[in-house]
């Protein structure tokens, strides 16, 4: 069984780069069916503070039935295809098996999921202390289950949810 490990590390401008430089071969595989690309997830917010060292990279695209069409491609970049892995309408890829270093989520053009993710990312780095406490219990919670990635992600999830609820209510007002 392979384990990874739960780390968190403090933000670093190094995460941008590494973003930028995979952007960049997505968008030339991608380019067909590419809308948009964005750097989502902990390592985009600096307002949080910390995260686990992977890139997580949110791509909109015209049709999701194509992107299997990709796959040899994104293999040769070190991805590996996981299908929708427990979400429905998305194409998840994966690189790196023990050391993870980049998660990629696709959604067709309208996908609410889109909307979910940026608008999140929105109001951390609007709401100071909301990103606080995030980048706080990430500290903690990778303390608490240092071996047990799935059981750190499910504890997150909680407090993830309310903040969503959060940032929706502050994207009405």
């Amino acid at each position: 069984m392979l384990v990874r490990k739960t780390e968190i590390l403090p933000w670093t401008e190094e995460w941008k780069n590494a973003y930028l430089k995979e952007e960049s071969k997505l968008k030339r595989i991608f380019k067909d069916e590419l809308i948009k690309i964005y750097h989502i997830g902990g390592t985009s917010l600096p307002s949080v503070g910390y995260a686990k060292p992977i890139i997580d990279i949110l791509i909109v695209v015209k049709d999701i039935e194509k992107v299997h069409l990709y796959n040899e491609e994104m293999l040769s970049l070190g991805y590996e295809p996981r299908n929708e892995h427990g979400i429905t309408g998305r194409r998840y890829f994966t690189k790196g098996k023990r050391k993870r270093s980049h998660h990629i989520h696709i959604f067709q053009l309208g996908n609410e999921n889109i909307e979910t993710h940026l608008t999140f990312k929105d109001y951390l780095n609007n709401n100071p202390e909301d990103a606080k406490k995030y980048g706080d219990l990430k500290k903690v919670l990778a303390k608490q289950f240092p071996d047990d990635t799935h059981k750190y992600q499910e504890v997150k999830e909680v407090f993830v949810e309310e903040l969503i609820k959060k940032a929706v209510i502050w994207k009405e007002n």
